[in-house]
């Protein structure tokens, strides 16, 4: 839930923000970058609205229904500068699906293990092409979101390398 609660008050950081706008932001903004997927976003809200993080206002534009906009409060503003500097400190060592078939290696032929890693290889290539045109297919584009997509690059290329160094290994 730490998670979810740095995103959700980061994104009413910068103001006030109906449902809809916060499921967008989460769905075209930010899922390309980190990955997290939200079923509701009013369960959530809800429970940080108990805990007095966010407060809740009805508004209405014109003719259209009322909506929630969601704003922070002093505490969630407190909160959120605890998560997002602790989130700095936050590591954990990263787990890939492909490090069980490693640990197993041995009992794969060498040719089946290599065809598989070219695979992979080609695959962490399409995600490089993917992440590297991300910049061209979206709204809007800031600066803080090349410096994630750099880091990724580096993860990706990185695996491309070690991939490799495990390939020539097998010959």
């Amino acid at each position: 839930m730490i998670e979810h609660e740095l995103l959700f008050l980061g994104l009413l950081k910068d103001g006030p923000k109906h449902g809809y706008e916060i499921k967008r932001l989460i769905e075209e903004d930010l899922f390309p970058f980190v990955g997290l997927k939200i079923k509701s976003i009013y369960y959530p809200l809800r429970k940080m609205e108990k805990l007095g993080l966010i407060k809740k206002d009805v508004g209405r534009e014109g003719k259209w229904p009322e909506k929630y906009v969601y704003c922070l409060t002093a505490k969630g503003e407190k909160i959120f500068d605890h998560l997002i500097t602790e989130s700095f400190l936050s590591i954990e060592r990263p787990y890939f699906n492909i490090d069980l078939s490693l640990y197993f290696l041995q009992y794969v032929e060498k040719g089946i293990a290599k065809r598989q890693l070219r695979g992979r290889i080609l695959f962490l290539r399409r995600i490089r092409h993917e992440l590297e045109a991300l910049p061209k297919t979206l709204k809007t584009f800031r600066k803080h979101l090349q410096i994630i997509l750099d880091h990724d690059l580096d993860l990706v290329d990185a695996e491309i390398r070690s991939i490799g160094r495990l390939m020539a290994a097998l010959t």
